[in-house]
């Protein structure tokens, strides 16, 4: 494999973005190049190697076992790249920064309007938002693919650096016709009768509401699997059952009698909502200008959302 010695970053990119997507045409997309270009690279760094590194499995594309070993050198090659350009923008001024910024998917009610003024203090930034759920926001943090995060309870597969900004109140809803939906203090056993409607496995949100109910020895009735808040506030006004969800997603529903908030015993559910780092990235000084704003002005911000 000596021949390695002549691959060029350009072409770990590809590979890593083809290895990926297992697909030569979206590493294409992702990359802003021609399909042609990208097969051309792909094969001169199998040259290279004097391997193959992808297979066809029937119609799939499929890395072989060099391939595979190829894409771990490479994501540490990339990730020390990556590294070493935060190193550089370190020593700029936070004017002409670039910070990207993963958050979970019940943030991103509030994200965008927090980012907005942000940019107010700082228009000369360049902000990268990109919204999943816990799970994909993870793996963002570990394949260091964003600067920070802006979830709940910190990772523990990564090594992170987490500041808490607000609390993150935990709530059930209900359709306001809902028998429940009219009493003022509802026991928790209550809800055993009740059909969930809840968020797909790898939500913070599914795992808050897992965690809650095994701590309090109940059993519920889990209904549909859904991906979104949206979806589920829809099934629950629609009277399909009713939904554990972040307080911070449901402002505008409540506010129009859509949905009610129920008031059990013991609830609501209160986490934090944190800013989040790999503990060695070294932020730049725009990053750090938006951590710092976050953990100023995050919480007097959602203590009056949605009005903010």
């Amino acid at each position: 494999m000596s021949g390695l010695r002549n691959v060029t970053m350009r072409q770990l990119q590809i590979y890593a973005a083809a290895a990926k997507h297992l697909s030569f045409s979206r590493a294409s997309r992702e990359l802003h190049l021609t399909q042609p270009a990208v097969s051309m690279q792909i094969r001169q760094l199998e040259g290279s190697a004097g391997v193959a590194l992808f297979e066809r499995v029937g119609k799939k594309l499929a890395l072989t076992s060099a391939g595979e070993e190829l894409l771990i050198y490479a994501q540490q090659a990339l990730r020390a790249l990556k590294d070493a350009e935060d190193a550089f923008a370190a020593l700029r001024s936070v004017r002409g920064g670039k910070v990207t910024i993963a958050v979970v998917s019940t943030a991103k009610y509030f994200a965008p309007k927090l980012l907005a003024l942000f940019l107010q203090r700082h228009p000369e930034v360049d902000l990268k938002l990109t919204v999943n759920n816990r799970e994909a926001v993870i793996a963002q943090l570990a394949a260091n693919e964003v600067d920070l995060a802006i979830m709940g309870t910190a990772p523990r597969s990564v090594d992170t650096v987490a500041a808490a900004f607000a609390p993150h109140p935990l709530v059930i809803i209900a359709a306001p016709e809902h028998p429940l939906a009219k009493h003022k203090r509802i026991p928790l056993r209550a809800l055993e009768n009740e059909t969930f409607v809840v968020r797909e496995q790898g939500s913070g949100t599914r795992s808050a509401m897992e965690r809650y109910f095994a701590d309090n020895g109940l059993e519920v009735k889990l209904g549909m699997e859904m991906s979104s808040n949206e979806t589920i506030k829809q099934a629950v006004m629609a009277g399909m059952g009713i939904a554990f969800i972040s307080q911070h997603t449901i402002g505008l529903e409540l506010a129009t009698g859509q949905l009610k908030m129920l008031r059990v015993q013991g609830l609501p559910v209160m986490r934090q909502w944190n800013v989040v780092h790999r503990r060695e990235k070294r932020l730049s000084p725009a990053a750090e200008a938006f951590k710092s704003f976050v953990l100023e002005q995050g919480g007097g911000f959602l203590e009056r959302w949605p009005q903010a």
